[in-house]
């Protein structure tokens, strides 16, 4: 459905995309991980034709994004990064606008989303906290109901409560079959919804995998605190565990698959604690950004 083949865009400075491929099926949410100035928002600006390319194309539904960009905005919705509103217009007239322009009548969903994200249409746009602004890019993203949603940044601005009636639409979203690409900074929320992860780094993707893969590859770390440091120094001489940071009585195990074995092991020694950390999609985006948790 979302094509994207050797996409170059090179802003200099080594800022911009650079051989970027990628691909996403149809009814597939894929989520785009990477931090500010990564290269996400001009690879989405891509796709919706508001960039020329220096080398590579990118096509939606088999159409080229550039030459053809007006078809494909019929089918798409877009939330983008920061937004652009037309401050002078209530909610509702802005509203108006957008399905005018998109040459559609029927106003049905967008007055349930207006309901469902608690938002006051008849307010200026002017007067609206970031919040509200942002529930109304949301509504405007998806009151026309379009199969392909693009979504940069969908939560940012909105409250916790907001935040997870946001997660509950795209699920829903992606049980009626949409095919979804998300940039998001909210790991839970990516890890919760999307079916294939893609990690960008200056430009270039670095990673791209599917989410049950990683979900299986998981591996849980332990800290483990001894009676003693005599248990201590034992067991870090006789455990087959890779182990670091050993403290006076308490060592850290990593990457635990069989957690049945530990415990087995640790029946040898006298034991006052272990707590558990999971591997989760932040480790994971940690590793390709220089942090320690992988």
């Amino acid at each position: 459905m979302i094509k994207i083949n050797h996409l170059t865009k090179d802003f200099g400075q080594k800022k911009g995309i650079f051989d970027l491929n990628f691909s996403i099926k149809e009814q597939e949410v894929f989520g785009f991980l990477g931090p500010n100035g990564a290269g996400k928002t001009t690879t989405i600006r891509h796709l919706l034709g508001f960039l020329n390319a220096d080398g590579g194309n990118c096509s939606i539904n088999g159409k080229d994004c550039r030459k053809k960009a007006s078809e494909i905005m019929e089918t798409v919705g877009y939330l983008p990064g920061e937004n652009v509103l037309i401050n002078a217009m209530t909610g509702s007239q802005f509203f108006q606008f957008i399905m005018s322009l998109r040459r559609r009548k029927d106003m049905a969903l967008c007055k349930q989303l207006i309901e469902r994200f608690e938002l006051d249409p008849h307010t200026k746009i002017k007067k609206m906290s970031k919040g509200m602004k942002q529930k109304v890019a949301v509504v405007s993203a998806f009151m026309h109901n379009p199969q392909i949603l693009i979504l940069d940044e969908p939560t940012s601005g909105l409250d916790p409560l907001m935040q997870l009636e946001f997660t509950k639409l795209i699920a829903e979203e992606k049980t009626k079959g949409k095919t979804i690409l998300m940039s998001s900074h909210h790991f839970e929320e990516v890890e919760k919804n999307c079916d294939t992860i893609g990690i960008i780094k200056q430009g270039k993707m670095v990673f791209i995998e599917d989410i049950q893969s990683i979900k299986q590859k998981k591996r849980k770390n332990y800290t483990l605190t001894f009676a003693s440091k005599e248990d201590m120094t034992r067991f870090t001489q006789t455990t087959t565990f890779h182990f670091d940071n050993m403290n006076t009585n308490s060592v850290d195990v990593k990457s635990v698959d069989n957690f049945d074995a530990l415990i087995k092991e640790l029946n040898h020694f006298r034991m006052l604690d272990i707590q558990s950390e999971v591997y989760t999609l932040e480790n994971l985006f940690m590793h390709y950004y220089g942090g320690n948790k992988a």
